[in-house]
């Protein structure tokens, strides 16, 4: 369908899911935050595992029809492609979410989520890991490397769920919000039932506007003659990344840090298992058909990622530009790996 149009009617389209993408998102933070209170999953792993999982539905449906078209290098770098951009989404959220007071990671006052994003980090030491094991490496139809991520995946929500009934430190904690007034007193939150429904709801318009905001932007690029490398780093990823970061503003304006930080790393660490799900689909080793591109995309990833992982420990207060000095780093070190980016592609 998209073939067939000119630049105008898909700038229109593609602006038209990304509007649907930011609205469901902001549905689907406040349902979030009201399903994990009600099942007792607590800010950060309901962000870990139910939002994470809702902001990649599109990377979902690309993944499982790409793996069912054969396309399999399209699937990688679908995956591995996103993961350092949506870490960039945390300094969009420090800069203009959190506003003129203490950096997002002092705002969070939680290990918990410096256990998300070490996991996030040992996920992708496995992908670079699976990425060199040879492609006619299979048990069955799975390899092993898509085993050894769905184990670390595992591993690592059990462990963070743990950490959930108490870590042995003690911690500092930020400031507490003030209570709030008659006036901004909230109404009463719905129904567990009606919650689930509306979440239901918001993560059906996720996919499908997701999809279509791949789908159309790639066509744009294509009409606009950009290359391939620095389209999916910076337009396709920035607006495959509009699901975290509505969902993310959302979640900070109801000042539930540790809701918003567990979307992005959770997302990230929920990604390479579709490597997986691509290769039972396909009975085909994924991960080594990952290019040089997403290996560096990869890497790139967990180096932004450990940015945000020492900015967790050490709570950094200072602000420049609006923004946490973890955040400061994490984008001039995105920029910097933009350049690499476009080295590669141009070799």
């Amino acid at each position: 369908m998209f073939d067939q149009l000119t630049n105008l009617p898909l700038l229109g389209i593609f602006a038209a899911a990304a509007v649907a993408v930011w609205v469901a998102g902001i549905y689907v933070a406040r349902t979030t935050d009201i399903l994990s209170k009600r099942l007792g999953l607590g800010q950060a792993l309901g962000g870990l595992i139910m939002l994470a999982i809702v902001t990649n539905l599109p990377e979902i449906a690309i993944t499982v029809s790409a793996a069912l078209s054969g396309q399999l290098e399209v699937a990688v770098s679908n995956i591995l492609g996103g993961i350092a951009i949506q870490t960039v989404v945390l300094v969009a959220l420090d800069a203009f979410g959190v506003g003129r007071q203490n950096a997002l990671t002092y705002q969070a006052a939680s290990l918990v989520p410096a256990l998300e994003a070490a996991l996030v980090v040992a996920m992708l030491a496995a992908v670079v890991m699976g990425s060199q094991l040879p492609r006619t490496l299979l048990l069955g139809r799975v390899a092993p490397g898509g085993l050894l991520l769905l184990g670390l995946w595992v591993l690592g929500i059990w462990l963070i769920g743990q950490a959930r009934q108490g870590l042995p430190w003690q911690l500092k904690a930020a400031p507490a919000p003030q209570p709030a007034t008659a006036a901004q007193t909230q109404p009463p939150a719905p129904s567990t039932a009606r919650s689930a429904l509306v979440f239901g709801a918001a993560a059906l318009v996720t996919l499908a506007a997701g999809v279509v905001l791949e789908r159309s932007g790639e066509h744009l690029a294509k009409h606009l003659g950009l290359s391939g490398a620095v389209f999916g780093a910076t337009v396709l990823a920035a607006a495959t990344s509009l699901p975290e970061l509505s969902t993310g503003l959302a979640s900070i304006k109801q000042r539930q840090y540790g809701l918003a930080m567990g979307d992005i790393f959770g997302g990230n660490a929920f990604l390479p298992v579709l490597l997986l799900v691509a290769g039972l689909i396909s009975g085909k080793a994924v991960l080594p058909l990952a290019s040089k591109l997403d290996v560096y995309l990869t890497g790139l990833g967990a180096l932004l990622t450990g940015a945000y992982l020492y900015g967790l420990i050490l709570r950094p207060k200072r602000q420049v530009a609006r923004m946490g000095l973890d955040s400061l780093a994490v984008l001039l070190l995105y920029a910097l790996g933009v350049l690499g980016i476009i080295a590669i592609g141009n070799q």
